[in-house]
């Protein structure tokens, strides 16, 4: 879909190496070497699945560093559960990592499904979690439905507005497949695109699709500069405005963070809320019933005649797990001033620089 070098230079390295430097540079930060391990591990799959503009990959890592020594993340922050019966339960995340706190939530979520069939478990005060696909997929590989959804800082306008008052507020939903196939993860923000690759687009020299964003007079835009300050459009229109309010209603509201145009606000405190659901196919009809069911719709799905006979219907999830298997060969592209940044990141934490490029 789009052109990783394009005038943006990039270098190719190890996910291996992106790894053992993301738990060095989060450990020397004061994570535990368990909170380091979980972050990293979101960190790379982000790097695999994901283009380099969207931001989810070590660009993450200057944000970890300025906000936990800013006090806006706590490492090995004392999550508490305040409340943990029946089906649903609520994590207190004291404003620690939001990649830890949403691995914890999950995990509690299926636990408790395997018992009650469907479960629920939400977090308040927490951290940007990273990709929702990546949470919603831990269910998935445990042979359960996951969904996974989280609030974020006020970038879309109410559909028919231009003052920014809902996040991106992406969803994760993933679905196990039979005989080691990889599961269905469908990973989407509610906005057209972010900032991020809008900035990536003005870096390259490029027009930005009309419908991505407003200026902040209210215009749209092709440029990427333009839209900068203004306003993100909500996919499917109304309908992606509906789904980000629900989102913030379902996260921010019920669980007693911040929602709408409070989160994100003070770098010192994004009080985000994240949710978390696990569904137990067993607790509905046999697993081995349920596959065959599956397989008989994505059979239908994926031979469906494409518009362009050389781009065949792919499922959700597809491209992104393609992607992946193609980076761990090739290497997984990062611009080289993020590089250059972290070499100057290692050197200020005294640890080494072990960003490996692919050979």
């Amino acid at each position: 879909m789009y052109n990783l070098e394009g005038g943006v230079p990039v270098e190719r390295l190890t996910a291996q190496s992106i790894r053992i430097f993301s738990e060095s540079v989060l450990e020397s930060l004061g994570a535990s070497e368990e909170e380091a391990k979980i972050t990293a591990d979101g960190l790379v799959t982000a790097s695999l699945w994901w283009h380099p503009g969207q931001g989810q990959g070590l660009e993450k890592l200057f944000r970890y560093k300025r906000r936990i020594l800013n006090g806006g993340i706590r490492p090995a922050a004392p999550m508490v559960w305040l409340k943990d019966r029946g089906s649903i339960a609520l994590l207190d995340a004291q404003k620690g990592l939001g990649y830890v706190s949403a691995n914890k939530a999950m995990g509690k979520a299926l636990q408790k499904a395997k018992r009650s069939g469907i479960s629920m478990v939400s977090v308040c005060h927490s951290n940007h979690f990273g990709i929702a696909g990546y949470h919603a997929k831990w269910a998935a590989d445990a042979g359960m439905i996951g969904i996974a959804m989280t609030n974020a800082g006020a970038e879309m306008a109410p559909w028919g507005s231009v003052t920014p008052i809902l996040g991106t507020n992406p969803w994760g939903i993933a679905v196990p497949r039979p005989n080691g196939k990889h599961p269905i993860v469908l990973d989407m923000a509610l906005t057209q695109s972010g900032k991020g690759m809008m900035r990536w687009y003005q870096r390259q020299g490029l027009s930005m699709p009309r419908s991505w964003a407003l200026t902040q007079a209210g215009g749209t835009t092709e440029d990427p500069k333009a839209a900068d300050s203004g306003v993100l459009l909500p996919m499917g229109d109304y309908k992606g405005y509906g789904l980000s309010l629900m989102t913030d209603i379902l996260t921010g509201v019920l669980t007693g963070s911040l929602f709408g145009s409070q989160v994100f606000q003070d770098d010192t405190n994004f009080d985000v809320a994240h949710t978390l659901i696990a569904i137990n196919i067993e607790s509905f009809m046999e697993k081995k019933i349920f596959d065959q069911r599956l397989e008989s719709l994505l059979t239908d799905v994926l031979g469906a005649n494409p518009t362009d006979p050389k781009f065949p219907v792919q499922l959700p999830g597809e491209a992104e797990q393609l992607r992946a298997l193609k980076r761990k060969t090739e290497g997984i592209p990062v611009d080289k001033q993020t590089v250059k940044g972290l070499q100057a990141l290692a050197d200020e934490l005294s640890i080494p620089f072990l960003l490996e490029k692919v050979q």
